[in-house]
């Protein structure tokens, strides 16, 4: 058994977009996409997915911006970035270097900043495979910006991203009742795909200062922590809008964590706060996942895919 490949086909399909596997990373945990390349075969992932780019640099929150939890992390870094044009000509090449699939995330405070960011990536190279909207951070200082807590707003992001000529993927928020509701709407602008979900909005407060311990005073709770309202939050849109692919993503550490969420109607998962512990958790992740199908008898992943509904 041992170095045996797995017999099982891992291939899956999120839109028009093909992919040799269904591990991913999780924007906004694996930097620009190169950076893990030292831990890891990139291009055998099924993408990587980078962090958040705006169409101009961005100096994010203030420090502290990080803060370990009992089962996973809270984060407030603002989404800091080099913005898109930086990212293309000195992040990419590296990337695409490796022979990884890469998922472009954009973010702006305005449905014109979102445009201008997927204008940018118009002349990308075929390496960029789609990008992923997101609309749905919780940690910037004006929470106004949270454009998936609004079924107009989520629509018009949506749907100005499309100046990237790419396939667009939603991301939305966990910290919404109406998520299957915002998952149709980006559908209706044009996503081919809906990433499910952000980090939940939290806060730690240091009894020593009795003040709030993150510079910019709320952050994203992400890691196992989130995970059961992860797999809900997929469940609930898979149920809704059966069609429609969907990427989870929600404390995945490990092939079982994986199982999860494609049962509950995934046909991708992300992995995030996973790699701050061990950068190779993508790997180890898709490889456990592998022999985890062979040792039950799973053919394909089709076999998985939302078997949980019944």
């Amino acid at each position: 058994m041992r170095g045996r490949r797995p017999a099982v086909d891992l291939t899956t399909r999120v839109g028009s977009v093909v992919l040799p596997n269904p591990v991913l990373t999780a924007s906004g945990t694996a930097g620009y996409g190169h950076e893990l390349a030292d831990y890891l075969d990139l291009d055998s992932l099924g993408a990587v997915v980078v962090k958040s780019l705006h169409a101009e640099p961005w100096e994010g929150n203030p420090a502290p911006r990080v803060h370990a939890t009992p089962a996973g992390m809270l984060n407030s870094v603002g989404l800091q970035g080099p913005g898109v044009e930086v990212w293309l000509t000195h992040d990419l090449p590296a990337l695409a270097a490796t022979g990884a699939r890469v998922v472009a995330s954009i973010w702006g405070r305005t449905v014109d900043e979102f445009a201008r960011a997927a204008e940018l990536l118009a002349d990308a190279p075929p390496e960029v495979v789609a990008v992923e909207v997101n609309a749905s951070c919780p940690n910037l200082e004006d929470r106004r910006a949270l454009f998936a807590h609004s079924t107009v707003a989520t629509a018009a992001v949506v749907d100005a991203a499309a100046a990237a000529g790419r396939p667009r993927w939603a991301k939305l928020s966990p910290n919404t009742p109406e998520l299957p509701e915002m998952a149709a709407a980006a559908v209706s602008a044009g996503a081919e795909a809906v990433t499910v979900a952000n980090t939940l909005l939290g806060m730690v407060i240091d009894t020593e200062s009795r003040r709030p311990l993150l510079g910019a005073g709320r952050g994203g709770l992400s890691g196992p922590a989130i995970r059961p309202v992860a797999v809900r939050a997929v469940f609930d849109t898979r149920e809704a809008l059966p069609e429609v692919p969907i990427i989870g993503v929600g404390g995945v550490a490990s092939a079982e964590d994986a199982v999860e969420f494609l049962l509950a109607g995934a046909s991708a998962v992300q992995v995030g706060t996973a790699t701050f512990a061990d950068p190779r958790a993508p790997a180890r992740i898709l490889r456990d996942l592998g022999r985890w199908c062979d040792r039950r008898g799973v053919a394909a992943l089709d076999e998985l895919i939302g078997v949980a509904h019944g």
